[in-house]
């Protein structure tokens, strides 16, 4: 394997063109419900999972930002390369005397910690939301989209979890929600019960991005996923950010909210890193792998710092929502973002987001689709 293939593999999709596309989108596609029905499922599965999610986490839904300030530093910059840039526009209000610099936010992911400050959170609660984001800088392809939703979800918590048991208990919570949203879909609207797809499987394995390595060590990291997925169709990836044996990481993570620097063992005893990580499942629809959400414990002030100084960024320092962290204003937390569509076309059997969320596609996306009886919505 290349220098280069692992470098091009750190961050996007994994398709970087439709001739790519048009190979692995399925020839052999028929929706196993029709537009109005999926929507109604959708809803369905929505109102289950923010329901189950709020009961099993102890959380609240709450309002959620669509455009921050440029200079609180709370959007979220995806990945530490610099590759994906907000939108940004200028409001001139009241004729440029108070002008205001702000952004589309790329997830909420950094909004949510002082905001549980704000809505007075204790250990053990937190909050909810249902976040819209703009990402520009993404391929769009059949399940990466430039509009995004997410269940984005934080929760307080104390020092004494901040370890890998405290991440895998609420792993199991969230699998157990998304697992159940199936189940009841499925005894909702039968037709989604058919021998040509597998069953939702009931148990995440969890595996640390070290061990998926030692497991596939040529394969670049979306290989070494789809691998790993072939073999346990539903995992939880630990450790994603730390720079691995290869000296590469799993996958570029932004250095400023998960904690992906902390030393933990392995279940032999291994020294690993990183209380963070994902969630993936095969899609039998495309078979391929698929994120579902990205989640961890959150920094504390000195991993904040060590992350910041690995990735170059100890500028940030400067910035509210960092200084916030540093006075030990804001609380100890956990948290992560559910991917609503990529949840609704894992559960429903869809083949491309577009089936399940209205947004753009460029015309040869929608034709290569047609083609293939994968109908976009618009």
């Amino acid at each position: 394997m290349s220098t280069a293939d692992k470098k091009a593999d750190l961050a996007g999709p994994g398709i970087g063109n439709y001739e790519d596309l048009e190979k692995i989108l399925p020839n052999d596609y028929k929706p196993l419900l029709p537009p109005m029905e999926r929507m109604k499922a959708l809803f369905a599965i929505k109102d289950y999972i923010e329901e189950n999610l709020c009961k099993e986490l102890n959380l609240q839904m709450v309002q959620v930002p669509l455009i921050v300030d440029v200079e609180s530093g709370v959007n979220d910059m995806l990945d530490r390369d610099g590759s994906r840039t907000p939108i940004q526009f200028h409001i001139s209000n009241d004729y440029d005397k108070h002008p205001v610099d702000a952004q589309v936010v790329q997830a909420a992911t950094k909004w949510k910690r002082p905001a549980l400050k704000q809505f007075d959170c204790k250990a053990g609660e937190g909050i909810c939301t249902d976040m819209k984001a703009v990402r520009k800088d993404y391929f769009l392809d059949h399940d990466h989209s430039a509009y995004v939703d997410q269940w984005d979800w934080e929760r307080v918590m104390t020092v004494e979890q901040r370890n890998l048991d405290y991440l895998k208990e609420t792993v199991r919570k969230i699998w157990k929600v998304i697992y159940g949203a199936g189940e009841y879909a499925r005894k909702l609207y039968p037709q989604l019960k058919t021998n040509k797809y597998p069953d939702i499987p009931e148990e995440l394995t969890f595996l640390h991005a070290e061990e998926i390595l030692e497991m596939f060590p040529d394969l670049p990291r979306k290989a070494r996923e789809t691998a790993v997925l072939q073999k346990y169709p539903a995992v939880f990836i630990i450790g994603v950010g730390w720079v691995l044996k290869d000296g590469y990481p799993h996958e570029m993570r932004a250095a400023d909210y998960d904690d992906w620097v902390t030393e933990t063992k392995s279940k032999d005893g291994k020294p690993m890193h990183g209380l963070n990580g994902d969630i993936l499942v095969w899609n039998p629809v495309t078979k391929r792998r698929h994120e579902l959400t990205s989640m961890g414990i959150r920094v504390t002030k000195e991993t904040l710092v060590k992350q910041l100084e690995i990735t170059g960024q100890l500028d940030f320092l400067k910035l509210p929502y960092h200084k916030a962290i540093m006075n030990d204003q804001i609380p100890l937390s956990i948290g992560g973002g559910i991917g609503q569509s990529r949840t609704y076309m894992y559960l429903l059997r869809t083949a491309h987001l577009g089936e399940v969320s209205v947004t753009v596609w460029p015309r040869i996306l929608k034709d290569i689709c047609a083609k293939r009886n994968i109908h976009v919505l618009e």
